[in-house]
């Protein structure tokens, strides 16, 4: 005789109505206790008199829910999130197959047929890892096959920590936490990604993909905040050279931290301030983290195999993450002051480098030659020995500024164009007028000249030489 199985509320009252019809109990009691009417008592008694236990087997048991995934819905979730998605959280392997599959399903649902394969996110927390881990581990050594033994080897997972929090600003625009991460984000190889996380809000406010953790990376996410948001008020970073320097031996000095980038910082009133700390730096240490999670799937997906196409890429996304994970700033006070114009955020945000003309009357700058050219084309010569400041502005124009007046910087060619043998005369070109930006603060000799003596100990690094 097979053997009947009831749920915890079908044998409960199985057990009730057997021992009212037994011992010839009262109706009402049970009632009570099975929290039913005295008509549902009675036809429980005749059930059980006429089926036995069989009447109180639910009509829907071993039956398939309507709405219910089917078995082929499961193993697709299975199959994509284990050879497409295989780095995606649950949240976001969720998403994921919404946008791109069609399959729409919830987070609690895929957690659980993942789960079922034992497939952890990569965020899962410390103590489901470990207690999975045991799972593992126990089913490993009753195992009955090598194979069933490596494939369980293979699902163990590491354990791992997380940084300490601490409470936000006050305010958008109050610190700007920036930090780069160098991590595989696209095509397999180690580039580097720099980004800025407003402490109030979570916004990533600036992010570029360079080769390394470089200053044209950090001035990049530095020009995106200026043109969208403002200027902020303060800088978080880490304790590098970029930043600042420290005199070796030389104690503790305000005017020994000077750098290109704080110079810049200086000159639109942006404070920084420096750690060694990483846990200090909480907000932008787990923003990478989550970017880890996410950002190389949707590279990937997109087919990024440059740093060109993934820095253009990043235009579309970041609206899209800020959405998903930052507050919302327009709710929040903030204290960016007004964004400045291209034209000034071009000339500050440059690379000023001290340079000597030759006895060609000509400045060597990144191992080629150039001439000064005044405003209306002509060039202009100075004498051998002549300093000055050649500025290389972030949109890559050369200027060159001497005695707190400024040139255009003009290549030399190698060779000449034409031949005066050769080749046949042309009406001679006049000169074309180049537009040539008025001095501005950051450019005065004098004021840099202050700067840099005050760094005379790392001239190699503030002149680029």
């Amino acid at each position: 005789m097979r053997r009947i199985k009831l749920t915890v509320d079908g044998e409960k009252k199985y057990e009730v109505i057997k021992e009212l019809v037994e011992q010839n109990g009262n109706k009402n009691r049970a009632a009570k206790r099975l929290c039913c009417t005295r008509r549902s008592i009675d036809r429980y008694i005749r059930g059980y008199k006429t089926h036995g236990k069989k009447f109180f087997v639910h009509g829907n048991s071993g039956r398939k829910p309507a709405h219910a995934f089917t078995d082929e819905v499961k193993q697709s979730i299975v199959d994509l999130y284990t050879t497409k998605y295989y780095d995606a959280t649950y949240q976001h392997f969720t998403e994921l197959l919404e946008e791109f599959e069609g399959i729409k399903v919830s987070e609690a649902v895929v957690r659980k047929v993942l789960m079922a394969q034992y497939l952890l996110s990569p965020r899962a927390t410390k103590q489901t890892k470990k207690d999975v881990r045991k799972l593992l581990e126990k089913m490993k050594k009753a195992a009955a096959s090598s194979r069933e033994e490596n494939r369980l080897q293979a699902l163990i997972v590491d354990i791992e920590d997380a940084h300490a929090r601490r409470p936000r600003c006050a305010y958008f625009g109050e610190m700007q936490q920036m930090d780069a991460c160098i991590y595989p984000w696209f095509g397999g190889v180690q580039t580097t990604l720099h980004i800025a996380v407003d402490d109030a809000t979570g916004t990533v406010t600036g992010a570029w993909f360079d080769k390394a953790e470089t200053l044209n990376g950090y001035y990049n996410v530095f020009w995106q905040i200026l043109m969208d948001y403002g200027i902020p008020l303060m800088f978080y970073t880490d304790r590098r050279t970029i930043f600042e320097f420290k005199k070796k031996g030389g104690g503790l000095d305000e005017n020994d931290t000077y750098t290109q980038f704080a110079y810049a910082c200086k000159t639109f009133g942006v404070d920084i301030k420096t750690t060694s700390v990483s846990q200090a730096k909480g907000r932008v240490e787990r923003m990478f983290w989550t970017l880890q999670s996410r950002l190389p799937i949707m590279l990937r997906l997109a087919g990024v195999a440059t740093i060109e196409q993934a820095n253009e890429y990043l235009k579309h996304y970041l609206p899209r993450f800020n959405k998903r994970f930052a507050l919302d700033h327009t709710r929040m006070q903030s204290v960016f002051e007004n964004k400045p114009t291209q034209e000034e955020a071009n000339l500050t945000l440059a690379v000023l480098s001290g340079r000597v003309v030759d006895s060609g009357h000509s400045i060597r700058f990144s191992n080629k030659y150039y001439r000064t050219i005044n405003q209306t084309g002509l060039p202009v010569y100075f004498h051998k020995g002549t300093k000055g400041l050649v500025i290389r502005t972030f949109d890559n124009n050369l200027y060159f500024s001497v005695e707190d007046r400024v040139y255009a910087m003009e290549e030399i060619p190698e060779y000449e164009r034409t031949s005066r043998n050769f080749d046949f005369k042309k009406s001679k070109i006049k000169p074309i007028a180049r537009y040539i930006p008025p001095m501005s603060h950051p450019w005065r000799k004098s004021l840099f000249d202050q700067f840099r003596q005050k760094q005379s100990h790392r001239a190699d690094l503030i002149t680029g030489t």
